[in-house]
C-alpha cells in the first residue's frame, strides 16, 4: 500500500511555552495530517535530552522527556494553576528553542503539579509505578542522584554508587526517597499524555513513526544500572567508544563517544535487555525506524580517550540472529532500517534478510559525479521509505543554496524543477511520484523553510535540535495542496477520509 506521512518532531510543534509539546497543538497536527491525507506522523527520539539537547543522547531509553509534558493540559486537570506558569520567561523567539530556559523553568512547575497527584490521582500514579518498575526505578534513582551531584556524570560520582553497590543503593533510595518520587512523577504525567495524543492519531489512522537510536548515552540509567551489557571495565569506564571512520566529509572521522555494547555477553542472554528496549518501542508506536543499521552487521570502535575516529577499527556485530531473535521474541514488527552512507556488501545482505525496508534522500541522489546513485527515484523498488531529506540534512530550498552548482544543477534537470511551483514542491513530487512504498517529508520543506529551519547539522554543537514552527504556519490550505499530491499519486489512505473539494 502506498502511503506518506510527515517528519515532525514534538519539539517543533507551536506552543507558547517556549517548546511543543504533546497538548492542543499536537492534537491540531493530528487533525492536520489527517485532513492533508497522511498515513504516518514519524518524529525524534522522545527521551529526556542531556547535554548538547540532542534526542540521539538520552538520558533513558524507557523515559519520556519532560519538556514535552503539555502545562494548559495539566491546568485542566486542576494539577496547575495558568498563573503558576504563564508569567514565566519561555523565551522571545517561537521559532526557537532555548533549552536554558527550559531547564530553568520548567522544573519548578512539574514538581507542582507532581505534588498535587497525591490528591487526585494517587491511585493511576501507583498503578503506573507497579507496571514500569523494570525501568522506573533506576531512572528515578539515578535522575536523583544526578541532582544530589549537581549533574555530574554517573560515572564521576563516589564508587560505592558508581558501581552500584548495595548498601550504597538501599541508603540513597532511603535518603532521596521524596526525589525519586518526583521523577517517578514526571514519567506518570508524560505517559498518561502520550498515550492518550497516540490513540487520536490511530483513531484518526494515524501511524507514529518513532526513532530508536542504535547506542545509549554513556551519562544514561541504562548504562548505570546495566554496566554487564556494555564494554567496560572495572571501574566502569569504557575500553572502546563508538563513531565512525575517517571520510570525504570529514578527515577525522566521528567520534561519537557511547559505550559499545558486549554483544557476546547478549547473545548468550538471547538479547533480553535489547528484547524489553525493543518491545517498550512498541508500545509507544505503531512504527520504529532504527538508526544506524550498519552496526548491527559491524560497528566501529574507538580506544577511549582518544581526542579523534582516526584510530577506530571495525569489529562484528551479532547480524541476523539478532533480527531472527526480535522476530522470534515479538513476533512481526513494521521496522525502517536507516542504512544511509556507505554500505558494504554484507549489510546489504543483512537489510535483504531482515526484510526490513531502507531509506532513500533524493539529496543524496544529485551527486554531479556519480550519475548512477542509488537513490535516484527510477532506480527505486517498492519496498522502501523515500525522504527529500531527514532531520539531519538541510532543507531543500536550504540545499539547494548550499549545495555544488553541479549537484543543484543536476537536480533541476532531473527533477524538472522550477522556481514558479517552487524548487521544495518539485523535490517532493519526486518522491510521492516514486515507486516506495512510503514517502516522508520533513514539515520544513511543506512550509517552504530556508537553512535556518534545519534541525540538525552532524558533528556541530550549539544551534541543532532548536527549530519550532510559529503559530498558524500550517491549515487548511496546505492540507488542500498536500492532499491533492496524495491523491495524484495515489498515496490516500484506502478509508476513513472524505475527499477534499
Amino acid at each position: 500500500m502506498r502511503r506518506a506521512g510527515v517528519l515532525m518532531p514534538i519539539s517543533s510543534l507551536p506552543s507558547p511555552w517556549g517548546i511543543g509539546t504533546m497538548g492542543a497543538e499536537a492534537r491540531n497536527f493530528v487533525d492536520f495530517l489527517w485532513k492533508a491525507g497522511q498515513s504516518c506522523w514519524q518524529i525524534l527520539p522522545v527521551g529526556p535530552t542531556s547535554y548538547g539537547d540532542s534526542p540521539y543522547q538520552s538520558f533513558s531509553s524507557f523515559a519520556g522527556n519532560p519538556y514535552f509534558i503539555d502545562l494548559d493540559d495539566l491546568a485542566a486537570e486542576g494539577l496547575l494553576e495558568r498563573e503558576e506558569y504563564a508569567p514565566l520567561d519561555w523565551g522571545e523567539d517561537r521559532s526557537q528553542v532555548d533549552y536554558g530556559l527550559m531547564y530553568q523553568n520548567r522544573y519548578p512547575v512539574l514538581r507542582r503539579a507532581c505534588a498535587r497527584l497525591d490528591r487526585s490521582e494517587r491511585g493511576e500514579f501507583a498503578a503506573f509505578c507497579r507496571e514500569q518498575k523494570q525501568w522506573l526505578e533506576d531512572y528515578a534513582l539515578f535522575m536523583a542522584l544526578k541532582g544530589k551531584f549537581d549533574g555530574r556524570s554517573w560515572q564521576e560520582w563516589p564508587e560505592q554508587l558508581r558501581l552500584r553497590r548495595p548498601g550504597a543503593l538501599a541508603k540513597a533510595q532511603t535518603e532521596l526517597a521524596e526525589e525519586t518520587e518526583f521523577w517517578k512523577g514526571v514519567q506518570y504525567l508524560f505517559f498518561k499524555q502520550w498515550h492518550a495524543l497516540k490513540q487520536q492519531a490511530n483513531q484518526k489512522g494515524i501511524a507514529i513513526i518513532g526513532d530508536l537510536p542504535i547506542y545509549v548515552s554513556g551519562d544514561s540509567a541504562d548504562v548505570w544500572a546495566n554496566p554487564e551489557q556494555f564494554q567496560l571495565d572495572e571501574e566502569g569506564r569504557p575500553t572502546e567508544v563508538a563513531g565512525c571512520p575517517p571520510d570525504g566529509f570529514s578527515e577525522d572521522g566521528q567520534l561519537w563517544g557511547n559505550p559499545l555494547f558486549d554483544w557476546e555477553r547478549m547473545k548468550k542472554e538471547g538479547y533480553a535487555w535489547w528484547m524489553r528496549r525493543i518491545a517498550f518501542q512498541f508500545r509507544i508506536y505503531d512504527v520504529l525506524r532504527i538508526d544506524h543499521f550498519r552496526g548491527f552487521d559491524e560497528y566501529y570502535a574507538i580506544p577511549y580517550g582518544d581526542k579523534t575516529a582516526r584510530n577506530g577499527r571495525w569489529r562484528p556485530g551479532p547480524g541476523i540472529e539478532f533480527f531472527q531473535t526480535v522476530k522470534k521474541t515479538l513476533g512481526k514488527k513494521e521496522i525502517i532500517a536507516e542504512d544511509l552512507g556507505f554500505l558494504t556488501d554484507s549489510v546489504r545482505k543483512l537489510l535483504r534478510q531482515s526484510g526490513f525496508p531502507g531509506m532513500k534522500v533524493l539529496q543524496f541522489a544529485f551527486d554531479s559525479r556519480d550519475t548512477g546513485s542509488d537513490y535516484l527515484p527510477h532506480c527505486y523498488g517498492r519496498h522502501c521509505v523515500v525522504y527529500a531529506g531527514t532531520h539531519d540534512n538541510d532543507t531543500i530550498l536550504g540545499w539547494m543554496k548550499s549545495a555544488p552548482r553541479k549537484d543543484v544543477a543536476f537536480a533541476k534537470e532531473y527533477l524538472r524543477l522550477n522556481s514558479r511551483e517552487g524548487y521544495n514542491w518539485g523535490m517532493m513530487r519526486a518522491a510521492w511520484a516514486s515507486p516506495a512504498d512510503l514517502a516522508v517529508m520533513q514539515m520544513q520543506d511543506l512550509l517552504g523553510l530556508d537553512g535556518r529551519a534545519r534541525m540538525n547539522t552532524p558533528s556541530t554543537l550549539g544551534s541543532n535540535w532548536k527549530w519550532r514552527a510559529l503559530p498558524g504556519s500550517y491549515g487548511e490550505a496546505l492540507s488542500r495542496r498536500l492532499y491533492r499530491e496524495m491523491k495524484v499519486y495515489q498515496r490516500l489512505p484506502k478509508q476513513g477520509r472524505k475527499e477534499k473539494k
